[in-house]
């Protein structure tokens, strides 16, 4: 392995990365291979499902769908990201990932993590609309604000993943090449650097941070505007069918920033290396796979969408 001091990458002594992973033990290379590829495919059919069903079906065109399909998207890309370099590392072996490829792979999985935040706090306003504002919905949450708040989304996501990613690979490399880790993120990486990583630390912090906390301010806005709204409902049949459209949401929003601000927003003293890929395993590999689980599990017009196609293509 060429280790040797390069000029032309960024002051570093490794031209590769080796991504240890879950367990070097090469007895439990083939079992997780088989886990990871399972849930791979079972991520990638559920989120194209619910992307195929709002694109086919015209009572899932609406503004929650539109939100709901491209949040499907992201997480099919952003599983991605991720995934198949691990079930390629434990099928063949080969646990080097190359200097630009790690920068790559945290690049996009920084910006996806990032665009995931924010949609999900266009959804939540979606959903304070839709019950606080019923009859102002069609001009609160028309296709130009709709679009707006996908291209803020995607825009906030990129701007933050390219400044990090710079500030991450701006530093000197070289206590070790081995990133304890399945993939390259920033608390592992920042392990490895010799040089000082206080600025690239507080960076990081503060837009990461920010943009989870400012996402996650919204939602949390959203649904006291959303719980307030409810109470006032008569009826407790109303009230449930009010609450039912924000349970999806709520649920995927508890997992996904529950996970991401226990990793990314407590001080880089509190992490345990042991604990890292485990908690990392829940935002990066199970919330993709539960989103159009709980989306589907949980909605009765995507289940009614679904049959109806299932029924389409039994005639």
């Amino acid at each position: 392995m060429d280790i040797r001091l390069t000029e032309n990458q960024n002051q570093t002594g490794f031209t590769e990365f080796l991504l240890i992973g879950f367990s070097t033990d090469p007895n439990n290379q083939t079992p997780l291979f088989i886990i990871g590829l399972f849930l791979y495919l079972l991520t990638l059919t559920g989120n194209l499902t619910i992307i195929t069903l709002i694109r086919i079906d015209q009572h899932l065109q609406t503004p929650m769908y539109f939100l709901l399909g491209n949040l499907s998207f992201v997480e099919i890309c952003y599983i991605s990201t991720t995934l198949p370099k691990m079930l390629w590392d434990l099928l063949l072996g080969d646990k080097t990932i190359s200097y630009i490829g790690c920068a790559l792979q945290l690049y996009f999985f920084g910006a996806l993590g990032a665009t995931e935040c924010v949609l999900l706090s266009a959804m939540a306003y979606d959903r304070y609309v839709a019950i606080c504002h019923p009859l102002h919905y069609t001009i609160l949450v028309n296709q130009t604000i709709r679009l707006r708040l996908l291209a803020a989304s995607w825009s906030i996501g990129f701007l933050n993943s390219t400044i990090t990613v710079s500030m991450v690979f701006s530093l000197h490399f070289c206590h070790s090449n081995k990133i304890k880790h399945f993939f390259c993120d920033i608390p592992p990486l920042l392990r490895l650097s010799c040089s000082d990583i206080f600025i690239s630390q507080m960076v990081t912090f503060t837009l990461s941070g920010g943009i989870m906390i400012v996402s996650f301010s919204l939602i949390l806005l959203s649904y006291i505007f959303i719980v307030s709204s409810v109470f006032k409902i008569r009826t407790a049949r109303g009230r449930m069918k009010s609450f039912s459209t924000c349970g999806s949401h709520l649920t995927v929003v508890s997992i996904f920033y529950g996970t991401i601000i226990y990793t990314y927003i407590r001080p880089s003293s509190a992490h345990s290396i042991e604990e890292g890929p485990l908690v990392s395993v829940l935002y990066a590999i199970i919330t993709p796979l539960l989103n159009p689980l709980i989306y589907s599990l949980r909605n009765k017009e995507v289940q009614g969408a679904l049959w109806k196609a299932l029924g389409k293509i039994k005639l």
